[in-house]
């Protein structure tokens, strides 16, 4: 693939994501949430360029980085998103400003590695960024599924398919 189509590929990828982030969405407990980011990561491992050859333990150490940072941008932007169980027993999950500080953190983490690795003369192509958006991906997918997990079924949804009765004072005697 050419650095034009995964620019593109990466550019949709963020659009998409951003989208989503900014409006509250249902979560499906599909045990799919590794899916896109494992597409990112097989694309992004096929490509040549990964590594520059002229600096390899440099480029290492710049990707090494690069993933750290996805790492922790993607478990931060996780645990800032807000989780909340509808009437109805689905989930539902939506960004919050901690969302937009960490998104806007980890753009600036990646510029200034971006910039260190030019100065270097380290020259990084578009597969160590979607490794690195892969990741931030994987990662924050991972930490959402936990939380979600975590979130007790609520009674009379479709959760545990039982109807709510309220216990009167004459049940209790």
């Amino acid at each position: 693939m050419s650095g034009i189509v995964n620019v593109l590929v990466i550019v949709a990828v963020v659009a998409l994501v951003v989208v989503r982030q900014c409006s509250a969405r249902r979560i499906s407990g599909d045990r799919r949430w590794w899916l896109l980011p494992g597409v990112l990561l097989v694309m992004a491992l096929r490509e040549p360029g990964l590594l520059d050859p002229d600096h390899e333990t440099l480029s290492v150490v710049v990707l090494g980085a690069e993933l750290v940072v996805g790492l922790v941008t993607g478990a931060a932007w996780g645990w800032t998103a807000r989780l909340w169980r509808a009437e109805d027993g689905s989930l539902w999950s939506k960004g919050t400003k901690g969302t937009v500080y960490v998104w806007t953190a980890g753009l600036a983490l990646r510029a200034a590695l971006y910039g260190v690795a030019a100065a270097l003369g380290i020259h990084q192509g578009s597969p160590a960024l979607m490794m690195a958006l892969a990741m931030t991906l994987l990662v924050r997918s991972g930490v959402l599924a936990r939380r979600a997990a975590e979130i007790p079924a609520s009674y009379g949804g479709p959760a545990d398919g039982a109807a709510f009765r309220r216990q009167t004072w004459k049940d209790r005697v």
